[in-house]
């Protein structure tokens, strides 16, 4: 068998810089330590930050007054901050900053009087913190049928924004069908989609006609990791998306020569090797490494952690 490991694939900047910023977190104030929602989307990850003390928490009034929240990756509405703030949190802002470009964007569009279409997913934590920004300005479409299927006023000024994490192309074939429905539509400066989301499709879509079959880490609630494995499908492979090793199928590889390993963007690293190295001991897998892009994307830490290290140091 010959094992095709994409590149880039797993953590993005955002996620290094959410992940980091827990780590230091817990190393100044301890546990236990409340984060709002998942750090990200990734089984593996939020278990080993829970058994170090962290608390995975969906509401702000389960967080005892007084206490350290840390705010994760997907960012969160203005009325979880101010919630914050009524419990006297110190709240550390882990959002990455590609979300936080599509927050000050809703906040533009609707200053100016906009009705935005939030082209997204129901119910992710980025889609409802983008939504809080703005709720009687933002209209939420999934899919084409949704967007063709959208009424506004005739003179309604309108524009769209996206969640970050979604498929380019079907993000695209909506935008189209918005901009067919509504000529007079608006979008952002720069595409929402983020780099790595992006990069990790390219991969994808670059290598997969070469491979019999897909795997990619990640977890089911991980918008792009899932996107990953659709793209696969939708290019006619067989595609798996696992949390680990422990998950894989052997009937999955009969009369697989090739196989394309990827990770989401909030996949760790640890559960690639882990995969690779059994199918190497299962298999005597070839493993290549296979640039399709370079990344050197970083983001600094949390204000809120910068000043804490500087008033320390």
């Amino acid at each position: 068998m010959k094992v095709i490991l994409a590149n880039p694939r797993g953590f993005c900047a955002g996620v290094n810089m959410a992940i980091e910023s827990l780590e230091k977190a817990l190393e100044k104030f301890g546990s236990p330590l409340y984060v709002y929602h998942e750090i990200v989307h990734n089984r593996p990850v939020v278990e080993r930050f829970s058994k170090r003390g962290v608390v995975f928490v969906d509401k702000i009034d389960e967080i005892p007054q007084g206490s350290t929240v840390l705010y994760s990756a997907h960012g969160v509405s203005p009325t979880i901050r101010l919630e914050s703030q009524k419990r006297n949190l110190l709240a550390i802002d882990a959002t990455c900053p590609l979300v936080t470009k599509v927050h000050k964007e809703a906040v533009k569009f609707a200053s100016e009087g906009y009705t935005i279409i939030l082209i997204g997913h129901e119910g992710h934590d980025e889609v409802l913190g983008t939504m809080g920004e703005a709720p009687q300005n933002i209209v939420l479409v999934q899919d084409e049928e949704s967007a063709n299927k959208l009424e506004l006023p005739k003179d309604t000024k309108v524009a769209f924004l996206t969640q970050t994490t979604l498929s380019v192309d079907e993000a695209q074939a909506i935008i189209d069908v918005l901009k067919k429905k509504f000529p007079t539509i608006v979008g952002p400066a720069k595409d929402d989609i983020c780099y790595a989301t992006q990069n990790r499709q390219e991969a994808v879509k670059e290598i997969v006609p070469e491979v019999d079959v897909v795997l990619v880490l990640g977890s089911q609630n991980s918008s792009n990791s899932m996107r990953l494995s659709e793209l696969a499908i939708t290019l006619g492979k067989p595609a798996y998306l696992i949390d680990s090793v422990k998950e894989i199928k052997s009937e999955w590889l009969i009369n697989a020569q090739k196989v394309l390993i990827t990770a989401g963007a909030s996949a760790p690293e640890d559960v690639v090797e882990e995969c690779v190295d059994w199918l190497r001991i299962n298999y005597n897998a070839q493993v290549e490494n296979r640039i399709i892009r370079e990344e050197h994307v970083q983001f600094p830490l949390p204000r809120e952690l910068r000043v804490i290290s500087n008033s320390t140091s």
